[in-house]
């Protein structure tokens, strides 16, 4: 049952966009050899992921058995990070309410001293439980994206559709809760207990709640990318795609005696913004037999901002901001026919939205390919801007690896992802030639 329960909070939410989209919200654009290889790929996106990772690189020189058309369809990765089983709590706190509501009902100053006993102990255990509740965050990603791509030198072509969807649910304790539930179990006799649920006309409503916080980015766009020649011989390749984008806010609070996660997507919890914005690349190989390769991205060239609802102030809530803003990242790669190893590096950072941490990734990641039928990958990467005061689950440093299988044209890449925070994994289909 509490299994089912996060089950239909992360399809609830994904169902929710996906009534106003044709996608359903990726965790984050990127294909799942790059979500092996520790999210790198401005430097080494094969073409049905460049327009994901950095246009520019469709019109990079590529494996013959790549640079005529690739296919993504579809990209899926996923992750997920609750260290205090925060929806196994609430299910937990609700059934203790329920015992202590029940209990409540047949309590008089005559009650024994076995029914006193047992309810001081009820009021103790949920007392307990919202002080542990408090705080306590998870989160869940997730990811779909989709890619077509005719990588040419001259004028490559792609299209593809991406999205990000980050959802948190926290607790938050009443502090009035708690000396209530402590008053009624420190109570010396019966009549004094009675006295306390008296005062509180035997209806007591708990003011501890939780949160629901969510994001999500749907992009759809297509990708233009060319070589030029440069003075000394070299090619510069530089990649443009221009995109439309919908943003998406979710905030949902209530009692934790009231929580439902299937009831936080009605329209007074949700605001939504779109338009259309750009991202950037570029490419540059060098080296005797250019086996170096660096690039860049710009992403999200003109900055978007998006205000969450504010449908519950009574209970604490805050409005909130999302913010789309430019992001750059620079990589690079040293390649040959049978490996990959690339670094990168975002130059700037991502302000979290919700109960999580701000992000400014360093990674690296390397792949080793066997005659182009299997692929083995790892990866890691740092958040620089990691903060264990931050307002939610830290993100530090996670670990990556990954296997590609190519038969008959077909291929399978398949992607791993753990940290002390969260674990996660990836799925591709796809095809090149």
């Amino acid at each position: 049952m509490k299994t089912n329960r996060l089950c239909k909070l992360s399809l609830a939410i994904s169902l929710s966009i996906a009534t106003t989209s044709a996608l359903a919200s990726p965790q984050a654009p990127m294909s799942a050899r790059s979500f092996a290889m520790g999210g790198t790929g401005v430097a080494v996106a094969h073409p049905s992921a460049a327009p994901l990772a950095n246009p520019a690189m469709m019109a990079a020189p590529q494996h013959d058995w790549a640079d005529d058309f690739g296919l993504m369809l579809p990209s899926v990765n996923a992750r997920f990070a609750d260290e205090e089983e925060v929806v196994d709590q609430i299910d937990d706190i609700q059934d203790v309410i329920d015992r202590f509501d029940g209990q409540i009902n047949g309590f008089s100053a005559a009650s024994s001293p076995e029914d006193v006993e047992r309810f001081q102990n009820t009021a103790r255990d949920l007392s307990n439980r919202l002080e542990a509740f408090s705080d306590d965050t998870m989160r869940v990603n997730l990811g779909l994206g989709i890619g077509v791509a005719v990588p040419s030198p001259r004028l490559a072509v792609g299209v593809f559709t991406t999205g990000n969807l980050t959802a948190t649910v926290r607790g938050e304790l009443d502090n009035s809760d708690q000396a209530l539930l402590d008053s009624i179990a420190n109570a010396q006799t019966a009549a004094d207990i009675e006295t306390i649920l008296n005062d509180n006309n035997r209806d007591i409503e708990f003011n501890s709640r939780g949160r629901i916080l969510a994001s999500a980015v749907i992009e759809a766009g297509v990708s233009f990318a060319s070589t030029f020649q440069l003075n000394n011989g070299d090619a510069l390749q530089v990649g443009v795609s221009p995109k439309y984008i919908e943003l998406r806010t979710f905030q949902y609070t209530e009692t934790v005696s009231g929580f439902e996660d299937d009831e936080f997507d009605g329209d007074q919890y949700q605001t939504d913004k779109s338009g259309f914005n750009l991202d950037i690349g570029a490419a540059y190989a060098f080296g005797e037999n250019r086996e170096w390769n660096t690039g860049v991205v710009v992403k999200n060239l003109i900055p978007m901002e998006l205000d969450s609802a504010q449908s519950r102030p009574e209970l604490g809530e805050q409005k909130r901001t999302l913010e789309l803003n430019p992001m750059v990242t620079a990589a690079i790669a040293h390649k040959s026919d049978y490996h990959v190893v690339t670094a990168e590096l975002d130059l700037t950072k991502k302000k979290a939205f919700g109960f999580e941490d701000d992000t400014q990734w360093l990674a690296v990641g390397a792949e080793f390919d066997a005659w182009r039928y299997a692929q083995l990958r790892a990866g890691i990467r740092h958040n620089l801007a990691s903060n264990s005061d931050n307002d939610g689950i830290e993100e530090d440093t996670q670990f990556t690896a990954g296997l590609g299988l190519n038969v008959l044209g077909a291929r399978l890449d398949i992607g791993a992802l753990y940290s002390s925070a969260d674990v996660g994994a990836a799925i591709e289909l796809g095809t090149s030639f």
